[in-house]
């Protein structure tokens, strides 16, 4: 059997930048062992496997593989399996925006893609989140320690350190520059001297509401334990964390709010992120996650048993 797939540079309009995804458009036949080989030997961050269920009504069932398992939801993967599809000539296209519903673990999730010039352009999906929120964080001079930054770095004027849990605990650490954020060095032994494990929280997304683009409205990054010191990863799974975070802050103001988010910089792989939140002060937070994708190869994998 004969499998083609195509690797999508994704929150990006820009080969080389963004986040490196595959997408098997034709997974029919797949069983999840051989997916999760394939996963392994391609080595990128995530790989997307769409099938078409035998029920033509129902959504395109769609499962996604890191080279160390199966992860049951993941934002980059939908984005580049909807712009892989819209590419591939997989879908079937309603101008300027054709929707699309993905069946993953968790459950279905819609994928709206707008078009231009016939290409699509943007593509957006929308998850209603609940979190908890644990004040708890470590002194400023353990977070110093273990990120590598100075006492002045840390915001606390405006935002402050906290546990964000959306079924996935991030410690969130302000610092007030674009700057700071890029320099930071994840320290493991101050790390495991510090208070910091007991918040079970094992990433750091550090942040600061400034960027090195015009486009983008603070600029992200995420360190921990289990990243390398020289590691950059996507931080799109961590954006519903970042969304409860900054709405749990009583200036923020109610209601629609609109913003980007960049991570990297223009010479490590940057991402730009186009978020939407609804902050309406409920337990319930609706938000809305956007992004560009760009075809960068396309391949065929040969199953031969």
């Amino acid at each position: 059997m004969k499998y083609q797939y195509y690797i999508a540079d994704v929150f990006t309009d820009q080969v080389f930048n963004g986040a490196q995804i595959a997408v098997f458009p034709n997974a029919q036949g797949l069983v999840p062992e051989k997916m999760a080989l394939i996963a392994k030997e391609l080595n990128l961050s995530e790989t997307v496997f769409v099938s078409r269920q035998a029920d033509t009504e129902k959504p395109l069932r769609m499962r996604v593989f890191s080279p160390f398992g199966e992860i049951n939801f993941a934002g980059h993967p939908l984005i580049a399996a909807a712009y892989v599809l819209a590419i591939a000539g997989e879908l079937t296209i309603s101008e300027p925006l054709t929707t699309v519903q993905f069946e993953q673990n968790v459950g279905v999730i819609e994928a709206n893609i707008s078009f231009k010039d016939g290409l699509p352009s943007l593509v957006q999906f929308s998850r209603s989140v609940s979190s908890i929120i644990d004040r708890f964080a470590p002194s400023d001079e353990e977070l110093c320690r273990f990120l590598g930054l100075n006492a002045a770095d840390l915001d606390h004027k405006k935002y402050s350190p906290r546990l964000v849990s959306c079924g996935y605990p991030y410690l969130v650490v302000p610092v007030w520059n674009y700057e700071a954020v890029r320099k930071a060095r994840f320290n493991y032994a101050a790390w495991s001297q510090s208070a910091a494990p007991q918040t079970a929280a094992q990433e750091i997304l550090l942040f600061a509401p400034k960027s090195s683009s015009p486009a983008a409205d603070f600029n992200v990054r995420l360190l921990g334990p289990n990243i390398g010191m020289h590691d950059d990863p996507p931080v799109g799974s961590a954006m519903p964390a970042f969304c409860c975070y900054l709405c749990s802050f009583e200036h923020t103001r109610k209601g629609t709010q609109v913003f980007a988010v960049e991570r990297g910089d223009p010479g490590n792989r940057r991402s730009l992120i186009h978020l939407e939140m609804d902050n309406k002060g409920l337990e319930n937070l609706t938000i809305r996650v956007g992004g560009q994708a760009v075809l960068f190869a396309e391949g065929t994998v040969l199953m031969l048993d």
